[in-house]
């Protein structure tokens, strides 16, 4: 981390947390932030769901909820971008404070409840995209929608033709009953519709689902089920937590989900189990706790063909980016690995 990222994040941190995000996000769009460019090499160049990706580390949803630094953020050395999540009508949100800045556990809370400028808002940036990225959209329901599941496919319609790879999100814990989304019936009937909207796209594209961290094996076992069931693309493992174990900061008892250095274990261990459970079938992306090239690699040997972060940059600042990637190619060498894929799930028995 350079100096002036250093006095940056500093700054940053004297204002509340969603007003430091705002601001950091319009030191991206005025291009401030550390740009390296693509980030690669033959060992970190890896196909996942028929994407391919000058490496395996991504951004995960709910940094650029908007769509509004496509460009910068495709500049940071991330292999893949995920924006969202978006939902059909815009919404504002929950009442703030909802974002809550857990310094002593190197995590945050958030409550934020899908706040977001709708579909249309988020489509018409899309459409200017970068076209050398991967770009994908976390799809999300209206709170006070009647008819969730078709929240999904709509927004995937209206989108889809300017993605990469869309998210089915039914993991967040901020909007109410949404996580009801993940029972085994419930879950087979929403991809179903998602499925159906797909197919009437000029150009399909992959479809991912995003599951919570605190489903009990039986859960775990069902997504599985409906993952094959539904021909998904691959599952994203996980989202934030409703467990406060472990936790120093004063702010821990906040509701909301908790991401960060805390749900790293959690996060890995349902990762490896589901890893087991699929036996390959799908591909898994990483999430939960990911802030070094240590970490990155971890998730990958749990199963991971891919991992995302968002949380680390808090304390880590952008360039964390281009650390871990270079760090994670290093340890690959290391252990002697010529292709990231070949070390996808080579000690996921250490996390069952």
């Amino acid at each position: 981390m350079s100096l002036v990222e250093k006095f940056g994040l500093a700054a940053l941190y004297r204002f509340d947390p969603e007003t430091a995000h705002g601001l950091a996000m319009r030191a991206l769009q005025a291009g401030l932030a550390s740009a390296p460019g693509p980030v690669t090499s033959a060992r970190l160049r890896t196909r996942v769901a028929g994407l391919d990706l000058p490496n395996p580390v991504g951004l995960a949803a709910g940094f650029d909820k908007n769509a509004e630094a496509l460009s910068p953020l495709t500049q940071a050395g991330f292999g893949f971008i995920e924006v969202g999540a978006a939902t059909p009508r815009a919404q504002p949100g929950n009442p703030r404070p909802r974002l809550f800045r857990l310094t002593e556990d190197r995590a945050a809370i958030n409550r934020f409840g899908f706040n977001n400028q709708g579909m249309e808002a988020i489509g018409a940036r899309l459409v200017k995209r970068p076209r050398d990225a991967v770009i994908g959209l976390n799809l999300g329901a209206n709170k006070d929608s009647t008819d969730r599941p078709a929240d999904f496919a709509s927004v995937l319609r209206h989108c889809g033709a300017h993605l990469d790879f869309a998210t089915v999100n039914v993991s967040s814990p901020n909007t109410e009953k949404l996580r009801d989304l993940q029972g085994k019936a419930a879950l087979a009937a929403l991809l179903a519709g998602v499925m159906e909207a797909r197919a009437g796209l000029e150009r399909p594209l992959p479809v991912f689902l995003k599951i919570a961290p605190d489903l009990d094996e039986t859960e775990l076992a069902d997504v599985a089920e409906v993952a094959r069931e539904a021909g998904l693309d691959a599952i994203i493992a996980t989202n934030t937590t409703l467990s406060r174990d472990g936790l120093q900061s004063p702010h821990r008892d906040e509701a909301g989900g908790l991401s960060g250095a805390p749900l790293f274990d959690r996060s890995t261990r349902v990762l490896a189990r589901l890893s087991m459970l699929l036996n390959g079938d799908i591909p898994l992306i990483g999430v939960g706790g990911v802030g070094s090239a240590e970490q990155a690699y971890a998730k990958i040997c749990a199963g991971a063909s891919a991992v995302q972060l968002y949380t680390a940059l808090v304390f880590g600042g952008l360039s964390l980016v281009g650390e871990i990637v270079t760090g994670l190619d290093r340890l690959l060498e290391r252990d002697g690995f010529d292709n990231v894929a070949d070390a996808v799930g080579s000690k996921r028995e250490d996390w069952l």
